[in-house]
Parts: structure tokens; sequence; C-alpha cells
């Protein structure tokens, strides 16, 4: 039970990133480089009172994985925090959302998995719900929801990669593996901000500062911990199945916070994307036909 509450606390902390970024005025990039600062910074310290410590030759074994995961977690938060900037949180996280298609695709040709007739129905149906979303968007937001949802898709992308290079890295603890990633994250990103935007954190607003603690220290340090630690006691299946918790937390922001609009064609799309992707992740219609059987 404590590990459900755990997870379904994380989802539910990350389902309010969208909200939070809103009220950042930095640009998406140095947005991601404070996040992933704090966020190391709070789980090392986190690390040091559990009274664990790096295993610093298996991160020198792992050392290209890593950097890898890095520039994909780094590409992920500045793609997705563009999202919000031009799309409604809804559209942003369900362009995000768009992501185990992404690894089923990819798994065939990265992991050598093979793929069921189940998931390539589950690839359709949830492009089809991406149509769905993106046609109606275009018609009724324009060409600057458009490029939300894309900046979205390629969040998702890059997601995707993230989860599929994380397979590669080798007797290492999740929370290791995070710490890593987000410190590899902020040295990447140091470099590229100087060059893209300049520092022009020293001249973040004040209003900015406590939701840039907040996405620091909440959305991903304690976030990130609390995903870390209820997954480790909870199934496979069950870690898919409250995985959507995120999504419903940041529609309903959109819907009932910030009183975004919301069609019912996208309604619709959004239905079929989110329901295809946990088909595919879950048995849950094997599970229902073996019960049905056998009463």
């Amino acid at each position: 039970m404590k590990s459900n509450i755990q997870f379904i606390l994380s989802m539910i902390i990350f389902g309010t990133i969208g909200l939070v970024v809103r009220y950042i005025d930095l640009s998406s990039s140095e947005t991601a480089l404070l996040s992933s600062s704090i966020g190391c910074l709070f789980l090392s310290f986190v690390f040091w009172v559990m009274r664990k410590s790096i295993p610093w030759k298996l991160v020198k074994a792992n050392a290209f994985i890593l950097l890898l995961s890095g520039i994909a977690l780094g590409g992920n938060w500045i793609f997705l925090y563009q999202s919000y900037d031009h799309t409604t949180i809804t559209n942003a996280t369900l362009a995000y959302y768009f992501a185990p298609v992404f690894v089923i695709l990819l798994s065939p040709i990265i992991l050598k998995e093979q793929v069921t007739i189940k998931k390539i129905v589950c690839i359709g149906v949830a492009i089809l719900g991406m149509l769905l979303i993106v046609g109606n968007g275009i018609s009724t937001s324009g060409k600057d929801d458009l490029l939300g949802i894309f900046f979205g898709l390629v969040a998702a992308v890059f997601y995707a990669a993230l989860m599929l290079i994380n397979k590669f890295i080798q007797n290492m603890d999740r929370l290791e593996i995070t710490i890593i990633q987000l410190g590899t994250t902020a040295l990447l990103l140091l470099p590229y901000v100087y060059f893209t935007e300049g520092y022009g954190i020293l001249d973040v607003s004040r209003s900015s500062i406590p939701f840039i603690i907040l996405l620091g220290i909440v959305n991903t340090g304690i976030g990130f911990w609390l995903f870390f630690s209820g997954m480790e006691k909870l199934r496979g299946q069950s870690i898919a199945m409250l995985s959507y918790v995120d999504p419903f937390v940041a529609i309903l922001i959109s819907g009932f916070i910030v009183q975004e609009q919301m069609t019912l064609i996208q309604m619709l799309g959004g239905v079929l994307l989110l329901g295809s992707t946990f088909v595919s992740e879950t048995n849950f219609f094997r599970i229902s036909s073996k019960s049905t059987k056998m009463k």
C-alpha cells in the first residue's frame, strides 16, 4: 500500500509540471537547466542522508550510456517546456504521452523485441487519436497550437529514447542513475544555455523564483524520489496503470484551474491515445477474459 501511495503521489506531482512552468518567465532550456541542477542537488542530499555513495566504478563502466541518457533527458525537458508555452497543458500532455508508441516502434530495432498484433492495433488507434487532436487543434487554435503539439511529440521522442537507453545501464540503482542523469543534463545544458540564451537566469523576476524552487525540489527532486521508491515494490502492470494518474491530473488542471478549452473531437482523440497506450502496456483484457472463462 505504501508503494502505491508513493507512486501515485509522484504521478500527481508530475501532472502539475505544466502549471508550474507557466509561472516561470525563462526560456525552456534555462528552465531545464535550473530544474535539473536543483533536482540533482536535492537527490544528492537525500542520497547522503541515506548514507549511500555513488559507485564511481559502475559510473565509469556505463559512462557513454549515461551521457546519452543525459542528452535525452535534457532534450525531453527543453521540448516539453516549449510545448507548454505554445499550446494547452492538455494538448502538450497528450502529445507527450505518445512516447510509449515510439518505444513500441523502436523496440524491434534497438532491443530486438517482437511487436505483437495487439501492439500494432494499439499503435494505429494511438495515431488516429493524435490525428484527431492535431487536426482539431489546427482548425480551432491555429499554427501556434500545432507548434506546441509538435514540440510535445519531439519531447516524447526524447523520452522514448531515454527509456530505451536506460535498459542498457547495468548494475546501478535507479536513484543513482537519476542523480547522474540530472547532473549530466545540467552540465550539458550549461554551455548550451550560454551560447543560445546567455545567462538571463541571473535576471529572473522575483515572482518566478518560488516556482523555480518548486519545480526543482518538488516536481523534480521529490517527484523522482517518490517515483523510484514506489516503483521498487510494484509490479510492471501496476506501474503501467498508475502512470495514467499523471495525464489525468494534468487534464484536470488544464480544464478546472487554467480553464483551457478542449473540444469533443480532441477529447475523443485523447481517449483513443491514452486508452490504446494503456492497453498496449498491460494485460488487462487477457486477465478479464481469463476471469470470464473461470466463471
